[in-house]
């Protein structure tokens, strides 16, 4: 990996850190390895990313992070339309995501880009103290 790809994916990974304990923060070399999985694609703005893999017909969203200091000014619903229009561009019929079921702000967030919730995975999530979160199945037809 280039110096380059390592100091972004470093970028990015310290961004998940500061946006998440549950799911738990992804790694940088995580992160490297799905910005290079061909299957994957990542959106960035300044302040927040989203990171997709679209497999045959559908995409899921895998993470979206907006800093904890920019949130509340738009950047995770501008990802989440760009993400449905690249979704889209590529052929995808269905949209889908993962979100812990106590999230409320992006689950609303999400709602209201006309995603809706089809499922439940209990206990999927594991806190750091190590209790148990369900997680809401959300997906959207983009015809």
């Amino acid at each position: 990996m280039s110096t380059e790809a390592s100091s972004r994916a470093q970028a990015l990974a310290a961004l998940h850190a500061a946006c998440f304990t549950t799911p738990r923060p992804w790694s940088a070399a995580e992160i490297a390895q799905l910005i290079g999985d061909r299957h994957c694609f990542l959106l960035e703005t300044p302040g927040g990313f989203l990171l997709a893999r679209q497999l045959l017909d559908e995409a899921e969203i895998l993470t979206l992070a907006v800093d904890p200091a920019a949130r509340r000014r738009g950047l995770g619903r501008a990802l989440v339309e760009s993400f449905l229009s690249e979704a889209s561009a590529r052929g995808t019929r269905r949209a889908l995501l993962e979100v812990a079921a106590d999230n409320g702000p992006a689950i609303a967030l999400y709602l209201s880009a006309g995603f809706e919730k089809t499922g439940r995975r209990p206990g999927y999530y594991r806190t750091p103290d190590g209790a148990v979160k369900d997680a809401e199945i959300m997906s959207k037809d983009l015809g």
